[in-house]
């Protein structure tokens, strides 16, 4: 008896890590995944597969023994750079969380730990530092993804002012090893490794280890304090930077050409309606280039001081870690002309 883990999103990137780290530290886990699940985290003691936005259905994940007590932390969630608000992405990310949170009230967790995101707190001008925050409303935020990221903080944070002990962590943009998806940095090495990149593009953003994150996560269901949120960021990186540091870890040829914002923006629409006919995510859309082009001087200092949080890995190390396990997956193409270096 004792402390029990409820991780919801266990099957996908960010959840699969935090349940392996947590089972590092010899941690009792529970994983919710999707049913009919591929890549479920190995080492739990149990297994629920059940769909966030169905209540009814996720009610048994949180039957929680008498003399435990429960740490829910909600990683499930869709990632979008769509320019609309698919019904999916809301439905997910917004009616979701707004089920698990009504399941934690009704058992009475010890604590709640909501990832949401960066892109949820608004946006100040270039040149001006983005802290924490407790304004959360749709209005105030660029974008689909974001505007359900920012609904779904306020509901956290209403539960939180109703007396349930819920924290909140903004991580940036995350990237990786152990991605079984297309996460966009994940796809960025696909593409670079199997040589289909003739050309980049201009802009950045602020990338941090999902590894980091996970440390965060932990860190945050310890000390984390009710009503709080807490950015979990990395460090700015622009696109060429990462295809060079590709380039160096691969040993393969460098991108040279590197196409202005200007332009992708006005071809964005057209690939963005190309890829929704094929049914295939797209490579960029107008919200995407938004983003490599908006301030991403994201403050940490506050998970720093109240957590102790601090990355420890470099965005180099992270994706050599990345080519490494995607190459280990047979996901790199052709093996023999991609060599990591260190590996």
């Amino acid at each position: 008896m004792g402390e029990l883990f409820l991780v919801t999103g266990a099957a996908g990137h960010l959840g699969g890590v935090l349940v392996k780290k947590l089972l590092e530290r010899g941690a009792r886990v529970r994983a919710l995944v999707l049913p009919g699940e591929k890549h479920v985290p190995e080492g739990c003691e149990k297994v629920f597969y059940a769909n966030i936005c169905d209540e009814e259905s996720i009610r048994p994940f949180f039957d929680i023994p008498e003399g435990d007590e429960a740490i829910v932390v909600h990683t499930a969630g869709i990632v979008s750079i769509a320019s609309r608000i698919p019904p999916l992405l809301r439905l997910v990310n917004v009616t979701g969380t707004k089920n698990i949170v009504s399941q934690c009230e009704k058992h009475r967790v010890k604590k709640l730990v909501y990832v949401s995101s960066v892109h949820a707190i608004p946006e100040k001008p270039k040149g001006h530092t983005i802290t924490e925050t407790d304004l959360f409303n749709a209005v105030l935020v660029k974008g689909a993804y974001a505007k359900t990221k920012a609904e779904a903080t306020r509901i956290v944070l209403d539960a939180a002012g109703r007396g349930l002990d819920a924290s909140v962590v903004h991580p940036s943009g995350i990237c990786g090893p152990y991605d079984h998806g297309r996460g966009h940095l994940t796809t960025l090495v696909i593409d670079y490794c199997k040589r289909r990149l003739t050309s980049g593009l201009e802009g950045g953003y602020d990338f941090v280890d999902v590894r980091d994150v996970a440390e965060g996560i932990v860190a945050c269901c310890e000390k984390g304090k009710r009503g709080e949120c807490y950015i979990l960021s990395g460090n700015y990186y622009s696109v060429p930077e990462l295809l060079e540091m590709l380039h160096e870890t691969t040993g393969q040829r460098r991108v040279k050409s590197f196409l202005p914002l200007w332009f992708i923006n006005l071809v964005a629409p057209l690939a963005e309606a190309y890829y929704r006919i094929m049914r295939q995510p797209p490579l960029f859309t107008k919200y995407s280039i938004y983003t490599l082009n908006s301030n991403a001087n994201f403050s940490r200092e506050k998970a720093h001081r109240e957590l102790g949080y601090q990355p420890r890995y470099s965005m180099k190390e992270t994706l050599a870690d990345t080519v490494k396990w995607l190459r280990g997956q047979g996901r790199l193409g052709d093996e023999g002309d991609v060599i990591c270096q260190g590996s």
